[in-house]
């Protein structure tokens, strides 16, 4: 197979990939068809087929692509962040975009349901995000927040809350939650004070 051949076909995952995540944030996970798919990516049925054993295969991998971009920007976070006052602030600023009806969010939500249905979808979600709060764990550990690990899942789930929140039309003030949770994560030094 030649590299062009082989470019044009990785082109051509990348518009099925794309075309997943807009229609299920548009129709959701069960209403995403093998035409509609097709359609949205330029491409005839047999060719979704053709790079793909299943439906369900290449929605996996969509959402999982997606949510590993997220967590990779979660992780360049951590990793030019000094304190971890400045996470939670960075963390925030990040989340701004996510308005809870943005396609981010909707397929996050779609993806999570579509995951309590899906034994293999389950575990790979669970694996990316068990994967951040480890490492997440470990950066307040190094930074002498009390309980590390414990303290990463809950800022973690408490930020997932908010921004799903948003989608309910809930808001709460950025200044006065993001204080909440930078006590969470003080640290040990400042507990003593």
């Amino acid at each position: 197979m030649s590299t062009t051949s082989v470019a044009r076909g990785e082109a051509v995952r990348q518009r099925l990939l794309a075309a997943a995540v807009e229609l299920i944030a548009e129709l959701g996970w069960s209403a995403v068809s093998t035409r509609l798919l097709a359609e949205r990516a330029g491409v005839t049925p047999s060719v979704v087929h053709y790079h793909y054993s299943s439906m369900r295969a290449l929605l996996n991998e969509a959402v999982l692509e997606m949510i590993g971009r997220g967590v990779a920007e979660l992780d360049r976070l951590l990793a030019t962040a000094h304190t971890p006052a400045e996470v939670i602030d960075a963390i925030f600023a990040a989340a701004d975009r996510y308005t809870g009806r943005d396609d981010s969010t909707l397929v996050a939500v779609e993806s999570t349901l579509a995951g309590t249905r899906d034994q293999q979808l389950r575990a790979d979600l669970r694996a990316a995000l068990d994967g951040f709060r480890i490492r997440f764990g470990d950066w307040l550990a190094e930074h002498r927040v009390s309980d590390p690990h414990e303290t990463a899942a809950v800022v973690a789930a408490s930020l997932d809350g908010l921004v799903l929140q948003r989608a309910l039309g809930v808001e709460l003030p950025r200044p006065a939650t993001a204080a909440v949770l930078r006590r969470l994560v003080a640290t040990t030094e400042q507990e003593d004070r």
